[in-house]
């Protein structure tokens, strides 16, 4: 009995401890729900130490600490899209490692949603999110943010809106209601843009 009340005993102590006392890991193990997520992205801030510390978890081959590390890291980016310079390759060059989880490829895509990468990445960049949009068996959401990506890159490089709107409609009848929705959004900005483009030329 004595032996069960210091246990929990102990694990009422671990629930109460603090942040500032627990290694990155051991908060990543503690907990996998939102609010844990949010106080891992919190304790890193705008830390650019501590967030290399999270991508060199993300980037290692422990899965369920990577699975942990893909929510927060793409939160981290948001709140301080600058912490994120020092890695676009490492993290677009993951993006082409086989038997990825899902997590890892939904956060990291949609990290690239809402930066833009240096130049000399985007050729990866397309081919990955083309590969996704085009695949039998990625996620909705993977394939969402894979349209937004390319989209926004078709800014610069107009010549894959072709492609891009191609595949949409070739894909519409077997896709989900999150492509559907990012994609019928895509076709009605590609068909405002192309008239404009063909005018010009």
């Amino acid at each position: 009995m004595l032996k069960i009340r210091v246990l929990i005993s102990l694990e009422f102590l671990w629930g109460f401890r603090s942040l500032d006392h627990m290694n990155l890991r051991e908060m990543l193990l503690a907990e996998h729900s939102k609010a844990q997520c949010l106080r891992v992205v919190k304790w890193i801030g705008n830390d650019q130490s501590r967030f290399n510390e999270l991508i060199k978890i993300f980037l290692s081959d422990e899965q369920l600490l990577i699975q942990r590390a893909a929510w927060p890291l793409s939160y981290c980016v948001q709140a301080h899209p600058a912490l994120i310079k020092p890695h676009y390759g490492k993290l677009i060059r993951n993006l082409s490692n086989p038997g990825l989880h899902d997590a890892v490829k939904r956060n990291t895509i949609r990290i690239f949603q809402e930066i833009d990468a240096p130049k000399r990445f985007h050729g990866h960049l397309m081919n990955t999110c083309f590969g996704y949009i085009e695949s039998m068996t990625e996620k909705p959401a993977i394939k969402a943010f894979a349209l937004t990506v390319l989209f926004n890159l078709s800014e610069q490089y107009p010549d894959i809106r072709p492609e891009l709107k191609a595949i949409i409609e070739e894909r519409w009848e077997y896709e989900s209601a999150a492509f559907k929705s990012r994609g019928r959004k895509i076709l009605k900005a590609i068909g405002k843009k192309e008239p404009y483009r063909q005018q010009k030329n």
